[in-house]
């Protein structure tokens, strides 16, 4: 077996097999911002097989979203009721909605997919991959210059990733 394929074997259970390691992880990132754009991802073998790649105009970032109905929080300072506005996010995975926000924290980049990495009795993270569209390597490269063409921009608002897809809309 090759090493992504050991990878994906732990990952079906994280619950057993990295759950030490794993509550460690998300004590970390509960204390970090909810867009934190990280070095490598957490999941090479899931990154790899959704199209990430090692250099430069590539970046993976972690999103974290609230869990329980997809609600916008609660207001804490007077609001008139008109103007509460916490209607529930419906039609929409979690998924679709940490790449959304991904997409716009970093607005020169294009969504390319995103894979689950954890979830605790609060949050729930993803890991988007973001491909900046005018980078001199994406652009030459084969695989990936499809992304650059205007045809493909704004694609996550638009349903056009797997998760979106995957959402029903």
């Amino acid at each position: 077996m090759g090493v992504y394929k050991y990878i994906r074997e732990l990952w079906k259970r994280p619950s057993s097999n990295l759950s030490q390691l794993m509550r460690e992880r998300y004590i970390q990132w509960r204390r970090e911002p909810a867009t934190i754009r990280i070095e490598r991802p957490t999941r090479l073998d899931r990154a790899r097989s959704l199209g990430y790649k090692a250099k430069p105009g590539i970046i993976v970032v972690r999103q974290r979203v609230i869990r329980g109905g997809r609600q916008r929080p609660k207001f804490r300072a007077g609001r008139r009721s008109k103007a509460m506005r916490r209607k529930k996010i419906v039609a929409k995975s979690y998924q679709w909605i940490c790449e959304e926000r991904a997409a716009r924290k970093y607005p020169n980049c294009e969504v390319l997919n995103s894979y689950y990495v954890g979830r605790d009795g609060k949050y729930i993270w993803y890991e988007v991959i973001l491909v900046d569209r005018a980078h001199p390597a994406i652009k030459t490269d084969k695989e990936l210059s499809w992304i650059t063409s205007n045809k493909h921009r704004g694609r996550v608002f638009r349903g056009k990733t797997s998760a979106a897809r995957r959402s029903g809309k």
